[in-house]
């Protein structure tokens, strides 16, 4: 999958869940208030069944997280290291 595939399924996961299809992929959702806690943690399981990589302790930092476009990043890192 590409990094474009990623950033779409991405995005449409955070837009289905925060009910706003006005979320840019560089928009802070957590300072937005599109995300919470518990969203989050919707997130991670998403993007380990989504992508087939293991979200690890060391990944757990709020600048992977931040934005759509930095998920989309980690995931694309994170598949590129288990080839």
């Amino acid at each position: 999958m590409d990094q474009e595939q990623i950033r779409k399924s991405v995005a449409a996961f955070i837009r289905r869940g925060s009910r706003s299809n006005s979320i840019d992929n560089d928009t802070d959702i957590f300072a937005s208030g599109y995300v919470n806690s518990l969203f989050a943690l919707e997130i991670i399981v998403f993007i380990e069944r989504e992508f087939s990589v293991a979200v690890v302790d060391e990944d757990l930092e709020l600048a992977n997280f931040r934005s759509i476009s930095a998920i989309s990043a980690m995931v694309e890192r994170k598949a590129a290291m288990a080839i």
